[in-house]
């Protein structure tokens, strides 16, 4: 089991990193265009992974409590969101393609805040990982193996455009290439950090489990909503980030529904 839990969190980040490695083997700087198709196909990836994976197991677990078992999930659901809210409040970041920093004033370079900002959408999605496998460890029967492994290979796959994402702007903009691998891969590493803290956390929370598996579905979505529809709606051709979108939606779904 535990060989299992150290498979389930690095396989994301190994997405990650194959995704900054792009540098090494591409020229110059992402095409907006695929820039857009790459954050649409994200995007999708993460909303089917909030509602299968997290939304559904955590009403299926609340099932006790009647017509009232929406309770968890909602409220769970509504304190996600408010989380990445604070943070992204409190965490000065700024977003690929912008010139203007978020969060409160700061003298980090634009290298550190880009990298902070991916490092933001990576927070919700170990948490992602880190409860879904703190279910099966302390064994909750509404989570399988198979369905925790999809998830993760999920994650994995909408995590390789973020790595590349970040990587080669970077180093067209005359980061070096070894810098600007180390840069994407280092944005990756919030996420299994934080789906250690996760499942350490749920040893003392399992009776609210459906509470902390909604909760990261929140922090997702706010991702989603505030930061990669807006990306991938920008400029003229926006339907392309919508037809990538539901490709990510559709592979994620399929993913949940067949392994779980």
């Amino acid at each position: 089991m535990t060989l299992q839990i150290i498979r389930g969190i690095l396989i994301p980040f190994f997405g990650t990193a194959l995704g900054a490695a792009c540098v090494f083997f591409m020229r110059g700087k992402l095409h907006v265009l695929l820039q857009r198709i790459l954050t649409g196909f994200a995007a999708g990836v993460m909303v089917a992974a909030s509602v299968w994976s997290l939304l559904i197991p955590a009403i299926e677990q609340s099932e006790g409590m009647g017509k009232l078992s929406f309770i968890p999930a909602a409220a769970g659901f509504l304190l996600g969101i408010l989380f990445l809210l604070l943070l992204d409040r409190i965490i000065p970041h700024l977003h690929m393609n912008s010139s203007e920093a978020e969060g409160p004033k700061s003298t980090l370079s634009k290298t550190a805040m880009l990298v902070l900002a991916v490092t933001l959408h990576n927070i919700p999605e170990g948490m992602a990982i880190g409860v879904v496998y703190a279910g099966l460890l302390y064994g909750n029967m509404e989570i399988t193996s198979a369905g925790a492994l999809a998830l993760s290979l999920g994650i994995a796959i909408q995590n390789f455009p973020e790595g590349a994402i970040i990587s080669m702007p970077l180093q067209a903009e005359g980061v070096s290439k070894p810098k600007s691998f180390f840069y994407g891969v280092l944005s990756g590493v919030a996420e299994p950090l934080g789906a250690l803290l996760t499942i350490f956390a749920a040893s003392f929370f399992v009776p609210v489990m459906p509470y902390l598996l909604s909760f990261a579905a929140g922090a997702m979505i706010y991702v989603v909503v505030e930061e990669m529809i807006p990306e991938m709606s920008a400029g003229k051709h926006s339907n392309t980030g919508t037809i990538s979108f539901a490709a990510g939606f559709t592979i994620m779904m399929i993913l949940d529904v067949a392994l779980g």
